[in-house]
């Protein structure tokens, strides 16, 4: 249990160390609609939670851009683990036997 917590701890602390320095270019998608001259729609939909990965409730700027990625980070290793666990092969009890 100390093991996951400590790289959970380093996960997080890794986060808050790399995030100035993520990338303000824009993505594959944006970049493609850029260059093909395709004009946005002007009143989206629905904006989403976070969007352009920053959350606007939170007043400080780079507190709102590390939620976005402390979430990210987290809903992927824990899809990660679901399905690792769901495909590993179960552990016979030896009692069963």
């Amino acid at each position: 249990m100390k093991k996951n917590v400590a790289m959970v701890a380093l996960i997080i602390g890794a986060l808050a160390v790399l995030l100035p320095f993520a990338s303000s270019n824009p993505d594959g998608l944006e970049n493609l609609i850029s260059t093909s001259g395709a004009q946005p729609q002007h009143e989206p939909f629905w904006n989403g939670l976070m969007s352009d990965y920053n959350v606007e409730a939170v007043g400080n700027s780079y507190l709102s851009a590390f939620l976005p990625g402390l979430f990210g980070t987290v809903m992927v290793l824990l899809a990660t683990f679901i399905l690792a666990s769901s495909i590993a092969p179960k552990k016979k009890n030896a009692n069963q036997a």
